[in-house]
């Protein structure tokens, strides 16, 4: 790539122009006779043509090479990644939760170090997600990837990532997210000084995610648009024999290139890579009592076609101030609608006293009964209800309106913590009918 400093434009969704040598973008026209520097023009697009202006996504390329130019698709076998339906198993209605994924032993990229965990949904009718987790040591050199399959919402846990693609470069901390849209090519490596990663990947089939509507809380909160970050046009015009993986209709597929793919020399729209820091997510909390739905906490959301229920909800738990009175601060014993997939990137998650650890998962579907712990409810309950400031902590849910099937390596998984059901068997029974 010809920039090595990383360099971002602000804003969620922005229609954005950008150019990596002088006067490569055309004025006034998107599909010049003849481009300049003798490229080629070349739309993405990640919407119908016909989508309503404000739902129109799309994105202009001026490459060197456009991206038919490469070999026949051959299937490519891969064991670990899933998609949504699943034969088997059925969907389980136990309360779950893992462990850290290992880090590998041997080399091993992003691609291989992927594994599904769960899936909902028809990516086939586009809805629903995918859940995995990555683990990986070694850098994409000579591969590329593409997923035709839904937009990939990156959350890492442990070790930075630089994400390459068409676009420009995105280096993501902890502590950060990333997005990549739906057929996007790319490579992740490991940032500088970084040995191995890990973290958690939602492959969202539905709509693409959007910030949510801010309704009575009304300008100001949540997640700032100005916030996101997507990267300007850089490129490599380099030869030479390359491996582009597609995800497509729940298969992986290998093609040829005798040439990167990352040869784009500007760009422009609304349809790009984008990040964003969780540390700028503005909470809302109670300030008198109850302990507040999560949906308050929502950083991005993907529409479902019924009203107020998402097909996806990304949805944190930052570091935020505990000052209800006269209350239960934790959350309440619970069974709702909505599935959920939790994970926990630092910290501590405060309805759990232990055993949902960094890097660890946890997995309560529809209707099936979860909430604090037998250790963390008897805190909660006697605990002196002064103002507490919640630092060292940052979980997230992928909060979905379909229920999740785990997958059979996630049920086999070594790191399943298989008697997870027990952190609840010591609750007892406080009741006396003569203590009103």
């Amino acid at each position: 790539m010809t920039t090595e400093t990383r360099e971002y434009q602000s804003g969620f969704r922005n229609h954005f122009s950008t150019e990596a040598l002088p006067g490569a973008l055309p004025v006034g026209q998107n599909s010049p006779q003849k481009c300049a520097y003798g490229l080629y023009a070349e739309q993405l697009t990640g919407s119908a043509f016909t989508a309503p202006r404000h739902q129109n996504l799309r994105s202009w390329f001026y490459r060197i090479r456009p991206s038919v130019v490469q070999s026949a698709y051959q299937p490519l076998e891969n064991r670990q990644v899933h998609t949504s339906p699943l034969d088997k198993p059925a969907a389980d209605p136990n309360q779950m939760r893992w462990d850290p994924a290992p880090l590998p032993s041997e080399p091993t990229d992003f691609i291989d170090g992927l594994l599904t965990i769960a899936v909902n949904g028809d990516a086939g009718t586009q809805s629903g997600v995918g859940v995995h987790v990555y683990a990986f040591n070694q850098d994409m050199t000579e591969r590329f990837f593409y997923n035709a399959d839904g937009e990939m919402l990156f959350v890492p846990q442990l070790g930075a990532l630089r994400l390459r693609t068409e676009f420009g470069e995105v280096d993501v901390a902890n502590g950060e997210i990333a997005v990549i849209p739906r057929g996007v090519k790319f490579q992740v490596r490991l940032a500088e000084g970084v040995d191995a990663a890990r973290g958690y990947l939602c492959e969202n089939y539905g709509n693409p995610m959007e910030l949510p509507g801010l309704g009575p809380i009304g300008a100001n909160g949540l997640a700032n648009p100005r916030d996101f970050q997507s990267p300007v046009a850089a490129f490599e015009d380099l030869e030479g024999d390359f491996e582009l993986v597609a995800k497509f209709s729940g298969r992986f597929w290998a093609t040829r290139l005798g040439h990167s793919p990352l040869d784009v020399v500007a760009w422009h729209g609304n349809y790009a890579p984008y990040k964003y820091d969780l540390a700028n997510f503005n909470a809302i909390n109670t300030v008198s009592f109850d302990h507040p739905d999560p949906s308050i906490f929502t950083v991005l959301t993907s529409a479902s076609d019924t009203p107020g229920m998402a097909n996806l909800d990304f949805v944190i738990f930052p570091p935020r101030w505990m000052v209800a009175e006269n209350t239960f601060r934790p959350p309440w014993f619970h069974r709702n609608l909505m599935s959920e997939f939790m994970g926990l990137i630092h910290g501590e998650y405060d309805a759990k006293a232990e055993g949902f650890l960094p890097g660890g998962a946890s997995l309560h579907n529809c209707m099936s009964p979860h909430g604090p712990d037998a250790d963390t409810f008897e805190k909660a309950s006697n605990a002196e209800l002064k103002p507490q400031y919640l630092g060292d902590t940052m979980a997230f849910m992928f909060e979905s309106r379909y229920v999740y099937h785990p997958t059979e390596a996630a049920l086999a998984a070594e790191y399943r913590q298989r008697d997870y059901v027990d952190v609840w068997s010591t609750l007892r029974s406080h009741f006396d009918p003569t203590k009103p």
